[in-house]
């Protein structure tokens, strides 16, 4: 008789949460003797609610040091922003990703120090790592590429393949015996304008998949840069300040390229863009030596414009007294600065000087998380408070949602159903908010007839992979 083969799933982070995704596979003994593998899939950050910087300091809640293997999806910091403190707490096995998210993982690590930095000196603390940390997290990295097969120990083996959700973005399809799991990370919203589309995968038997916009619909994509292009005119008619909170990582160089294109066309006027973000600077530096992960489109305007992110009125603010200068050139103006969900970065500081004032506009484009001080504005607060100061929000307040670098919940489905045939046997919807997850999991079993869960933190479940 053959042994039967079972691997155990356990949901750590990125359940009931959009953030902070934490997943570890093992394989179950059959015998004293045989060795147990276990395989970490990302080791994200909490972000957004006033639990969050706690839960980012808490212990974990295994031994760091037990991890085999930890393979990473993206460079998103709820996506691999604790993996220096997982080394500092003992991990010391390999670190498998993309190159590019490995070129990402640099920049967005020494970002996060700086900010936990100056934090915690603020209140008197301890950071969660240090350079050293990041440093030896670095040092365990192996860059491999897409659709590559890594034998690992015990049985297992994987292979990743495009998210198209961000630079190097990918999904780990896990093999165990004689089945397969895919774990999707963060899929992308394709078509992206820089990005290759998501790829389809269908020979699987179960999947982990997200759920940021599991319960709602993006607008249609032609009318994302009509309402872009329609807020920079109301601020050049208004003489005002269009800020844009916007995450370094994707959704910057989405918006410098589709800027690029609309000045550079004569679709819109010449105006003053500032790019006040020093992260967001060194991103777009990353995706201009990673055109191979372009799509079509983009490679074929390379032949013609050598430098898709750039264009006349953008003015790169490194310094924070360059930063400070924006504030005493004239209006109309742009700004696009992080953080995407206005909880930190220099975009505060430009809401706090230009929220008062109804000439200027205050445009999301990207999901904000609850508890955040973007979420609070976008739900309609009308008085908030700002580095100490009361702020009466008067500016307009605009969202372009289809913007996000995520599918929504039609497109969910749709890549679902590529693999709902007889194999399929279970899919587990995580990171996102609880009502997010659920409203995908009952859409999943209405439409595809395939059974879905949205699992709890902690939770376990042992999976027959013979």
């Amino acid at each position: 008789m053959i042994d039967e083969k079972k691997m155990k799933l356990t949901f750590y982070g990125g359940v009931g949460w959009v953030t902070g995704a934490n997943f570890i596979i093992e394989n179950i003994p059959n015998s004293p003797e045989e060795k147990v593998t276990r395989i970490m899939i990302d080791c994200g950050m909490y972000q957004g609610g006033e639990d969050a910087d706690i839960k980012n300091c808490e212990d974990f809640i295994y031994d760091p040091s037990s991890i085999d293997v930890l393979i990473l999806t993206h460079a998103h910091a709820d996506h691999l922003g604790r993996i220096p403190k997982l080394v500092k707490d003992g991990f010391s096995g390999k670190i498998y990703s993309t190159k590019a998210t490995a070129e990402l993982a640099v920049v967005m690590f020494a970002d996060s120090l700086k900010i936990m930095s100056h934090d915690a000196k603020y209140n008197g603390l301890d950071t969660i790592y240090d350079e050293s940390d990041i440093k030896r997290a670095l040092s365990l990295w192996k860059k491999i590429p897409f659709h590559g097969n890594i034998e690992l120990d015990s049985g297992f083996s994987f292979s990743l393949h495009v998210a198209g959700h961000i630079l190097g973005s990918a999904m780990v399809k896990l093999k165990y015996w004689n089945k397969k799991m895919l774990f999707t990370g963060d899929l992308g919203n394709s078509p992206d304008p820089l990005l290759k589309d998501t790829e389809v995968v269908d020979d699987i038997d179960y999947m982990l998949i997200e759920s940021v916009y599991g319960d709602r619909n993006h607008e249609e994509r032609e009318e994302r840069v009509g309402k872009l292009k329609l807020a920079i005119l109301e601020t050049i008619a208004s003489k005002g300040v269009l800020m844009i909170p916007s995450f370094a990582l994707e959704r910057t160089q989405n918006i410098l390229f589709i800027l690029n294109d609309l000045i550079e066309s004569g679709d819109i006027p010449k105006i003053p863009v500032y790019l006040d973000s020093p992260l967001g600077i060194n991103i777009t530096n990353i995706f201009k030596n990673n055109v191979d992960l372009m799509n079509n489109k983009v490679k074929q305007m390379l032949k013609s414009d050598s430098d898709v992110f750039d264009f006349p009125g953008l003015v790169e603010t490194y310094s924070i007294d360059d930063s400070k200068s924006i504030m005493r050139q004239p209006n109309p103006k742009i700004i696009i600065s992080s953080a995407g969900m206005s909880h930190a970065g220099r975009i505060i500081h430009h809401e706090k000087q230009y929220l008062s004032d109804r000439k200027n506009m205050l445009l999301f484009v990207g999901y904000q998380s609850v508890g955040t001080l973007g979420r609070i504005i976008q739900d309609g607060a009308k008085h908030i408070k700002i580095l100490g100061k009361e702020i009466d929000i008067k500016a307009k307040i605009r969202t372009i949602s289809g913007y996000s670098a995520h599918k929504d919940s039609d497109h969910l489905i749709e890549f679902i159903s590529h693999s709902s045939n007889n194999r399929l046997k279970k899919v587990f919807v995580t990171m996102g908010e609880t009502k997010s997850s659920l409203f995908l999991v009952q859409r999943i079993r209405d439409y595809l007839g395939v059974n879905a869960v949205a699992p709890e933190q902690n939770d376990e479940v042992i999976l027959d992979m013979s």
